[in-house]
């Protein structure tokens, strides 16, 4: 027994959470901007549908992330207070519905991928290769659904190499696959955009096949084909009572990003290019510091389900102080190295210029974007996902998108003012979240719960204890007592 939990504590220490986290992301990413530059070789023109696209597709994903994101916190709950059926019920019940709705999503997108692409307003120039684009990559969105709900679940049993390792794998073939189609090379035709859409799919398809196999031996009960068609609407109400806050937050997120983008369009392609600049060298923060914060999610869910309440608390805020040093070291490293990083991408001097000075302000942005990061997230894993709506409601689209416009566009001050909006509202959401975290209002719920259960346990026993006594004992006892 002793052995057991010991396993279990170490299955879900931070650093074995968050170290195939980081791998999985960072390699997405790295691999991400290799197919950019080789879709790249086609056209600009391909590079602009990609990119449209992309953003699109992100938006749509937030449907049935909500399913999976609530899916995912409750599974680790369960499974930290001993409820592995539940748990298991619901990473089926995940699954099942993410690929309904996946699969409606992917019709639609199949079938009118010229009207969507009016839509989005994209140049008429674009719409033949956007069609041909979003029909294929979007038909195969079941495969995102999927997958999201898959490695969602997998990674919230305390398996994160798996997820990594198919993430890794599925790039690779990706990148290769995208390799033959655009040069005609390894025996592919040359498909150009077509064979890159191709190749999106047949690797997500082959990533989706691994990770359900991965999947039906997640659980200590392997799950079976006919138990896909489990449901709880109780279980059910619980993912969606965490879950739809969660799919709303990112919807705030994704569209406020979106409505910036529009803002920097108006300013020019330097700022254009400078931020675009600037979001690839961030990223290295940012993945570190994201990496920390899910593994955080899973481990104080995990906590929280097991009744570790004051565990659970102080766990954020090791994560936190962690999760802060290792940005932070980045941060400094690329602002020390910054005009050598930029010149990897420009020579143009106006846009190293101000790319610099976005460098100096995300040593200020990074702290701000951690104590959101981590501390939101620990709120999720303990179901107060409502707090973290309401205040991405307020700050994302008042300070981030709203002041963005005044102090941008508006007042003239650019880039820089965008940026130093973008940094308000993550400060303004962060320290929200520290002063919710503080407040313990979950957490002092669920440790009230949990006495009272236990008073009723004890007095149930006392209650079976008296009973198995014989009935003239409590007589003798009274007479002995006279």
């Amino acid at each position: 027994m002793a052995n057991s939990l010991a396993a279990e504590k170490n299955k879900y220490g931070l650093g074995v959470l968050a170290w195939p986290i980081f791998i999985e992301l960072f390699l997405q990413f790295l691999l991400g901007a290799v197919d950019t530059v080789m879709v790249s070789h086609i056209s600009d023109e391909a590079v602009a549908v990609v990119g449209y696209s992309n953003q699109l597709f992100a938006a749509l994903t937030t449907v049935f992330m909500t399913v999976a994101s609530g899916a995912g916190i409750l599974i680790a709950q369960k499974l930290g207070s001993r409820r592995e059926g539940d748990a298991r019920t619901i990473g089926i019940m995940a699954l099942t519905v993410s690929a309904y709705i996946g699969a409606a999503l992917s019709l639609i997108l199949y079938l009118f991928p010229g009207t969507i692409a009016r839509l989005l307003q994209m140049p008429a120039e674009l719409l033949p290769l956007a069609e041909i684009y979003i029909s294929i990559v979007g038909g195969g969105m079941v495969l995102i659904a999927i997958m999201s709900a898959l490695s969602t679940v997998i990674r919230n049993t305390g398996n994160t190499k798996g997820p990594m390792y198919t993430a890794v794998a599925m790039n690779i073939i990706h990148v290769v696959m995208n390799y033959g189609f655009i040069y005609g090379k390894l025996g592919f035709p040359e498909w150009g955009l077509q064979g890159v859409a191709l190749s999106t799919v047949i690797s997500r398809a082959l990533a989706a096949a691994v990770l359900i196999i991965m999947f039906i031996g997640s659980f200590q009960q392997r799950i079976r084909l006919a138990e896909l068609r489990t449901w709880s609407s109780k279980l059910f109400g619980e993912v969606l009572k965490i879950g739809w806050p969660l799919g709303v937050h990112m919807s705030c997120w994704v569209f406020t990003q979106l409505i910036i983008y529009s803002y920097l369009a108006v300013l020019g392609s330097t700022e254009l290019a400078a931020r675009t600049y600037m979001n690839t060298l961030e990223s290295f923060c940012f993945l570190l510091g994201y990496s920390i914060a899910l593994a955080v999610q899973i481990q104080i869910a995990h906590l929280f389900g097991a009744g570790k309440s004051k565990e659970a608390y102080a766990t954020a805020y090791r994560a936190l102080g962690i999760g802060m040093v290792l940005v932070m070291v980045n941060a400094l490293l690329i602002y020390f190295f910054g005009e050598q990083l930029l010149g990897l991408f420009t020579k143009d001097e106006e846009i190293i210029a101000l790319g610099l000075s976005l460098l100096g302000l995300n040593l200020l942005l990074q702290p701000g974007k951690m104590l959101n990061m981590a501390l939101n997230n620990s709120l999720g894993a303990i179901g107060d996902t409502k707090f973290s709506m309401y205040t991405s409601l307020f700050s994302m689209w008042l300070v981030a998108a709203g002041l963005s416009y005044v102090a941008g566009i508006q007042l003239g001050w650019g880039l820089i003012g965008i940026y130093c909006c973008m940094i308000a509202d993550e400060y303004i959401r962060g320290l929200l979240a520290l002063w919710r975290w503080r407040g313990r209002k979950y957490l002092r719920r669920a440790e009230l719960e949990e006495r009272r259960r236990r008073s009723a346990q004890a007095a149930a026993a006392s209650d079976t204890l008296a009973a198995q006594q014989p009935s003239g004992s409590s007589s003798s006892t009274a007479a002995a007592a006279e």
